[in-house]
């Protein structure tokens, strides 16, 4: 079972078998041939399940919009900030194609107010990068809080070749917020042509 698991790629399913194996008949000639790939098998088995937890964080939509459809893959930040709302909360990162309003990329608050109508910019930096400023915008309405980035290709871009994107933005209850997103798990294929 542990070498079909193996051959198969399900690490997951190889290391129970392995561990069980070391664990039910050591010393065994088959416990000598398993303990030495043990250790890289429960590496692929925890790069599979983290790879699937980052899968996770994503969600996607397909709705009717006009003429078309709107797509959107939207994900959460790591951890709730003070955004100037009543408790701090998530802020949301959402990725959109929309037939009439095109591409675009958008935070969202619970609640507080960014401090960016007019224009402002942002640092994005992607994992251990250094931060680079983009120019981003608050709408003037008060249907959602939301920032558009203005240049959501390249944030697309580069966030297809990042495991965390980092979103630093000023708050209308003074000074700035960094929201940390796990984008690893993005799933291209749920918008089509944005990798193109």
């Amino acid at each position: 079972e542990y070498d079909a698991a193996v051959t198969a790629g399900n690490w997951e399913l190889a290391r129970v078998h392995g561990a069980a194996l070391l664990a039910q008949y050591p010393g065994t000639q088959a416990a000598a041939v398993v303990a030495p790939a043990l250790a890289e098998v429960t590496a692929k088995a925890d790069a599979t399940r983290e790879q699937r937890r980052l899968a996770a964080l994503w969600s996607y939509a397909r709705v009717a919009a006009g003429k078309g459809e709107q797509r959107t893959a939207a994900i959460f930040s790591k951890e709730p900030l003070d955004t100037g709302g009543s408790a701090p909360a998530t802020v949301q990162l959402v990725i959109r194609d929309h037939p009439e309003w095109k591409r675009s990329a958008y935070l969202v608050l619970q609640g507080g107010d960014f401090d960016c109508y007019g224009g402002c910019k942002i640092k994005v930096a992607f994992d251990d990068a250094a931060p680079k400023p983009m120019s981003a915008w608050r709408p003037k309405t008060d249907e959602a809080i939301a920032m558009f980035i203005e240049d959501y290709r390249g944030l697309w871009k580069r966030m297809r070749q990042a495991q965390r994107v980092s979103i630093e933005f000023p708050v209308r209850a003074g000074g700035t917020r960094t929201a940390v997103f796990e984008v690893g798990g993005l799933d291209g294929s749920q918008m089509p042509g944005w990798d193109g």
